[in-house]
């Protein structure tokens, strides 16, 4: 599961970060504002490439909101949690179904959150993928869905996949880790030709080949009430990374 994100760099790092691998001058929302973390609870934007336009990106509220309830949105997320969906069933769930043919996304980040439970305690970790150039966390994107409300607000649902060996270690008690996608596969993501075996294909083989760290951080994230956007929520609490 993926229910804290976050998204540390510039507009005109991200700009230049994708024009290569989606082969396009590509252009970030104007009112882009970078974060440290962003709950997905409290429906805040992340930043999306649709399959319609692949040269820019848009704000999406976090929690998908299926055609069928767009008359109310706050009534539906109080019911159904769809900030993330998982990838082995979306085209069983009537909330992602129509989605997952026609509305894939890229969600833009460059790290995230998840428990890793300990003595009954959850201790969150912040998980990142360093480089040569950004060892404390380049850019990447999860493979997500979208949908378009009628006032053209957009609304988005990260995937999920069973965790690999790193993950399971980090998020030992639920396994599951959201589907970062590799470099390679992004427009083919986002092309609009896939059928449901090649989504599927994709789902089961697209994750990234770039390693990931993880390092335990502040349990300020899961108190109410405290400013979490902040440099000092993603920085290690203890020396070192732990994985």
């Amino acid at each position: 599961m993926c229910y804290s994100t976050a998204l540390r760099k510039g507009k005109e790092f991200i700009e230049g970060k994708l024009e290569q691998p989606l082969q396009t001058s590509f252009k970030v929302s104007e009112d882009f504002k970078p974060y440290y973390h962003l709950n997905g609870f409290t429906h805040q934007h992340l930043q999306i490439i649709k399959m319609d336009d692949i040269a820019s990106s848009y704000f999406a509220s976090w929690g998908l909101v299926p055609d069928w309830a767009k008359n109310n949105p706050e009534a539906f997320r109080k019911k159904s949690n769809t900030l993330n969906a998982r990838g082995e069933t979306i085209f069983e769930k009537k909330s992602y179904s129509k989605s997952t043919l026609d509305k894939r996304c890229l969600i833009l980040a460059d790290g995230f959150f998840e428990p890793n439970h300990q003595n009954g305690k959850p201790i969150p970790h912040f998980c990142y993928q360093p480089s040569a150039t950004h060892p404390n966390g380049d850019l990447f994107m999860y493979a997500g869905l979208y949908n378009e409300l009628d006032d053209h607000q957009y609304t988005t649902t990260i995937l999920t996949i069973e965790a690999n060996d790193f993950f399971a270690e980090i998020h030992n008690k639920k396994k599951r880790m959201p589907l970062v996608l590799d470099a390679n596969y992004y427009l083919d993501w986002l092309d609009d030709s896939l059928s449901a075996p090649m989504v599927n294909e994709l789902i089961a083989t697209g994750f990234t080949s770039q390693a990931f760290k993880a390092h335990p951080v502040s349990r300020d994230l899961y108190k109410k009430g405290i400013d979490t956007n902040q440099p000092y929520i993603v920085e290690a609490v203890e020396k070192g990374t732990l994985f």
